[in-house]
C-alpha cells in the first residue's frame, strides 16, 4: 500500500480539532467517574455532550481519512488494475464521496434548521438541539471539500 499524502499546514485541522474533542471527552467521562464514586450520583449532562462529541469526533475522522485518502474501500478490486483502471476508479470514489457529503449537508442544515425554528430543546438537560445538530452539516461541507480537493488532486495526476 503506497504511503498516505502527509497534510500541510490548514490541512491538519481534523488532528487537532479531534484531539481536543477525545480530551474534553475523556475529561467529561473522567469527572462524571469521580462524582458517581464519590456520591452514587452521576453528572445529567454527560451522557447527552458525550454524545454529541462523539458524532463531532467521527465527522472530523472521516474528514481526516478523506483528506489522507484512507477511507474505506475494496483494495483486491482497487489494486489489480491497471494505472489508468485505478485512476478512474479514485475519480469515481472521490466524486462519490463530494456528492454523498453534499447531500448529507443539505440535509443535516434542514434538519439543524428545524431545530432551530421549532425550538427543539434537548431531552437530557433541555438546551436548544441545534446546539448539537449544527455540526453535522457543517462537518459533511469540511468532509465534500476534503473529498473535492482529493479529486483534484487525481485529476491532476498528483496523488
Amino acid at each position: 500500500m503506497p504511503p498516505a499524502p502527509q497534510a500541510r499546514g490548514p490541512l491538519r485541522w481534523e488532528d487537532w480539532i479531534g484531539a481536543a474533542v477525545m480530551l474534553l471527552l475523556a475529561a467529561i467521562t473522567f469527572a462524571n467517574v469521580i462524582a458517581r464514586y464519590f456520591t452514587d450520583q452521576s453528572f445529567a449532562w454527560t451522557e447527552e455532550i458525550s454524545i454529541s462529541l462523539m458524532v463531532i469526533l467521527t465527522m472530523v475522522a472521516a474528514s481526516a481519512a478523506v483528506a489522507r485518502d484512507r477511507h474505506i474501500r475494496i483494495e483486491a478490486f482497487f489494486e489489480r488494475g491497471t494505472p489508468q483502471r485505478r485512476r478512474v476508479l479514485a475519480l469515481v470514489s472521490a466524486a462519490a464521496t463530494v456528492v454523498g457529503f453534499l447531500v448529507l449537508t443539505v440535509l443535516a442544515a434542514r434538519f439543524a434548521y428545524d431545530d432551530y425554528r421549532f425550538d427543539v430543546t434537548s431531552p437530557g438537560i433541555g438546551v436548544p438541539q441545534w446546539w448539537y445538530s449544527v455540526w453535522l452539516p457543517v462537518l459533511s461541507a469540511a468532509i465534500a471539500f476534503r473529498g473535492a480537493q482529493v479529486f483534484w488532486r487525481k485529476w491532476q495526476g498528483r496523488a
